[in-house]
């Protein structure tokens, strides 16, 4: 039996830090341009060669996007791009335009080609038809089920990928122009505003007239979006489809989603792998997850089901959303055993905040006293990034993170 690979979102160099540290054995991440979310705040070459080297230490994989669906002017630098990407050490990239493909097997013979979900594979034969073009991994798309992702698996050699948590789109393997209608931004150009999570009203024509439908409450407008995938309770199923990586999404999630959630998959994976006969899936996970968890999540399409089950009518961000994420540890003094926190949500003095480490350590601890830079006391941390300092009843490292339950 084979481990898959746990392959995780990093927005940037913290959570690709994060992302490694709590357990992916790979990341994915976006250059400035060429990827789905290209923007200004994504990774700049400097950038991604840090990560690189910084994911040696830990013998984790770099994987860069360029998926988008490229326009001419799209190819202009590409191959200089591609040809750093290879110098730097990045392991392979995620694409969905042809001329990608090509232009990276001419100019970067070394960098791996993995095929974007974007391309929508559904079938073998598309994964043969890619495995001729020379490619070495396919990502199929959200819409199989497991029984179709193992009648690929077993009859393939490529690797093959496949999505197992995190946001989906409410169109077909993210085909979607609603975007592009709704703010001229090109969804598959990397410009997506998410416009299927924007608030309507559903209204209905009657004797020539247009009445707002009334939903199960009142007050609530309608959307138009799809629950977050979870598949946390189907790791057998996962292994026994021969999935060769299992991914992550959530490049624009925070520190604390990116910490939590691979932390959960990690141990899920390593406990089945290391005791398949006997695995039970434990529950404190499913709790853990729940306090990352941004919305409404459900098993969908891989469970074969596309019903209404799945869809978030009445929009709900956080419906179950329990814990805050407060800070991060910068780094802790074994003498003195204070640590040094840098501020990401308001706590005060009298908040019970719970610190969690990459390799499943936890504990909750009541606050009594705050320390500002200068070892001066005050009651509450409260300006967005600020340096605290906390005396600990444990040993905390850097890179630990702070959580608060909500009241």
């Amino acid at each position: 039996m084979k481990k898959p690979e746990l392959l995780a979102p990093a927005g940037n160099l913290e959570k690709l830090k994060l992302a490694i540290m709590y357990g992916a054995d790979a990341v994915f991440l976006g250059g400035q341009e060429y990827g789905l979310r290209s923007n200004q705040n994504n990774f700049t070459i400097d950038e991604i060669a840090k990560g690189v080297e910084f994911a040696k230490i830990y013998n984790a994989k770099v994987y860069v996007t360029t998926n988008i669906y490229a326009h001419q002017k799209n190819f202009i630098g590409y191959e200089e791009f591609v040809q750093t990407l290879e110098k730097i050490g990045v392991t392979g990239i995620i694409v969905s335009d042809p001329g990608y493909i090509m232009i990276t097997k001419k100019v970067a013979k070394n960098l791996e080609i993995h095929i974007s979900t974007q391309q929508s594979i559904t079938n073998l034969a598309a994964v043969e038809f890619y495995e001729q073009m020379g490619v070495d991994r396919c990502v199929l798309a959200r819409e199989l089920n497991f029984r179709e992702i193992k009648e690929i698996t077993n009859n393939c050699q490529k690797e093959i990928e496949v999505f197992i948590h995190g946001a989906v789109c409410s169109s077909y393997s993210g085909r979607c122009t609603l975007s592009n209608h709704m703010t001229g931004r090109d969804s598959n150009r990397g410009g997506c505003c998410q416009s299927c999570r924007w608030e309507y009203q559903l209204q209905e024509k009657n004797n020539g007239q247009f009445n707002n439908v009334k939903l199960n409450n009142p007050n609530k407008l309608f959307s138009m979006s799809v629950a977050d995938m979870q598949l946390i309770n189907y790791i057998p199923e996962i292994f026994d489809a021969g999935i060769h990586s299992l991914k992550i999404e959530g490049r624009m999630k925070s520190n604390h989603y990116v910490a939590t959630i691979v932390r959960v998959y990690r141990k899920a994976i390593d406990q089945y792998y290391n005791n398949p006969k006997n695995y039970v899936l434990d529950q404190n996970l499913v709790k853990e997850l729940k306090k990352a968890e941004a919305r409404k999540t459900y098993e969908g399409s891989l469970i074969g089901d596309f019903s209404e089950k799945g869809q978030i009518f009445e929009m709900q961000y956080n419906p179950n959303k329990e814990y805050e994420y407060c800070g991060i540890v910068l780094e802790y003094d074994e003498k003195t055993k204070i640590a040094t926190i840098e501020q990401r949500n308001f706590f005060q003095v009298g908040d019970e905040l719970e610190f969690f480490g990459p390799n499943n350590q936890q504990f909750m601890q009541k606050i009594d006293i705050i320390y500002n830079e200068k070892l001066l006391e005050i009651k509450k941390a409260n300006h967005p990034m600020m340096i605290v300092k906390l005396k600990m009843t444990h040993q905390v490292d850097s890179m630990w993170l702070v959580r608060r339950k909500q009241v």
